[in-house]
């Protein structure tokens, strides 16, 4: 009944799918990882600075705060959340809490030395956005694999295009499904290759009362060597209280061009399944239509359409709004932050719905060599061009004048041949040679040629 009666979709309908985010952009993943920069920083003062003094035996009860988080220690801080009114100084409290039971007292005051809330908040989220990139980017690559095995599969099968909607030169399927295995393979390297960044320079970016208490500590270095180190992640130094999130922006961005090509895969198989090229593999006791017992709907490529369409419009958003803020600090990323889970949600319910439907697709050959038999005056083309090479007079013209509107068939294209005057006889043969369903240029050589880059 939970799931029944969520109010979002992502954490009802389609909670299988987004379950695993959860860990990562829930609450509950805030503040776990929220935990984890604090601790981690508490490291870093004892073991990098000196300044945190611990006996070493006990920097392993450190590291049982973080292993030992559960639902239930997130349920705590939210308790501690509720007197403090601030998550980040509920957290701070958790933690010392924690140390007076690990007999660690003497270090509580270390916690959260010299950081403003939002050097915890920014590295948390970079922390999670690296989990979440690379739980997305899985899916992805599930996703242009898929189309990189319908290329191989297909690269041979020669299809009518349809430019403008209408009949035009010939290609292959498996050349389609590539020009899409290229666009997405593009996308994923940059997205996998996005910097994440964090600061942590204190409560106006410039190390204030970090200096102030410590003038001998290079505190550039000594951030840099806590974001990279200890963190993983890229150091910012240029910041004002908080994360000027271009990064975010970035990979959202990027995200947004992966969404729109599956997008635009999406509407393609649509089609294609429209014209009979693609038949449904049908399982028992399915319905595709509630009055139209003969129907099997194209409704996993429309379903993902739908979501991510719904993900580029709160990429857009937050990609846009996260770099700005006023003066100094302003809380509206706060909120706006919160929504990145919601992003990655329906970006991972729209590839798996491609995925879904990929999986049940088959060719239907019959239909599509039919396409080819029907279209002759796909072949104006080829023999207009070659009427140019042999100085024929007004060839686009005359192919125009015998095709363009019209049905023509192989014997009245094979009469118009034969009245050229300038083509050699044996380029004619040639000509009455090629047929619709060979002329598809070098697109099985493109294919062969992407695998080898």
């Amino acid at each position: 009944m939970d799931r029944l009666k969520a109010l979002s979709v992502l954490d009802g309908r389609y909670e299988p799918i987004t379950n695993p985010l959860s860990e990562i952009f829930s609450e509950y993943g805030l503040i776990k990882h929220r935990i984890i920069v604090e601790i981690q920083w508490l490291k870093f003062l004892t073991n990098e600075l000196n300044l945190a003094k611990i006996q070493t035996q006990d920097l392993q009860k450190l590291d049982t705060i973080i292993a030992d988080f559960h639902s239930g220690s997130a349920e705590q801080v939210k308790g501690i959340e509720k007197t403090t009114n601030h998550d980040v100084k509920a957290v701070e409290y958790f933690i010392k809490e924690k140390l007076s039971t690990a007999g660690l007292s003497s270090i509580k005051e270390w916690v959260h030395f010299s950081c403003t809330s939002e050097d915890i908040n920014n590295t948390a989220y970079a922390l999670m956005l690296k989990k979440g990139r690379d739980f997305a980017a899985e899916t992805v690559n599930e996703l242009l694999k898929r189309m990189e095995d319908l290329g191989r599969q297909y690269k041979s099968i020669p299809m009518m295009s349809r430019t403008h909607g209408q009949p035009a030169s010939p290609t292959t399927v498996g050349k389609e499904f590539i020009n899409f295995a290229w666009r997405i393979r593009e996308e994923i390297n940059k997205f996998k290759e996005t910097d994440i960044q964090g600061k942590f320079n204190g409560a106006t970016g410039n190390f204030n009362a970090h200096a102030f208490v410590f003038p001998q500590i290079d505190w550039i270095e000594a951030s840099r060597k806590f974001l990279g180190e200890y963190l993983n992640i890229t150091p910012l130094l240029y910041t004002t209280q908080i994360n000027p999130y271009n990064y975010i922006s970035i990979l959202l961005h990027n995200l947004i061009r992966i969404a729109a090509i599956t997008i635009d895969l999406d509407r393609d198989m649509w089609g294609y399944i429209s014209l009979g090229y693609f038949k449904q593999k049908v399982k028992k006791g399915e319905v595709g239509s509630s009055t139209m017992p003969h129907k099997v709907n194209p409704i996993d490529f429309e379903n993902s359409e739908g979501n991510m369409g719904i993900a580029i419009s709160m990429a857009e958003h937050l990609a846009v709004k996260l770099l700005q803020s006023r003066f100094q600090r302003d809380l509206s990323d706060s909120t706006v932050l919160r929504n990145l889970g919601a992003i990655f949600g329906y970006f991972q319910i729209g590839l798996k719905s491609t995925l879904k439907g990929l999986g049940r697709i088959d060719l239907n050959q019959d239909i599509i060599e039919n396409d080819l038999e029907n279209n002759q005056e796909l072949l104006a083309e080829p023999i207009q061009t070659a009427m140019r090479v042999f100085g024929e007079e007004n060839p686009y013209e005359k192919l125009k004048e015998l095709t363009q509107g019209k049905k023509i068939t192989r014997k009245s294209l094979d009469a118009f041949i034969d009245k050229l005057e300038k083509v050699p006889p044996d380029f004619k043969t040639r000509m009455k040679q090629l047929y619709v369903n060979n002329y598809v240029g070098i697109a099985e050589k493109l294919v062969d040629e992407y695998f080898l880059e």
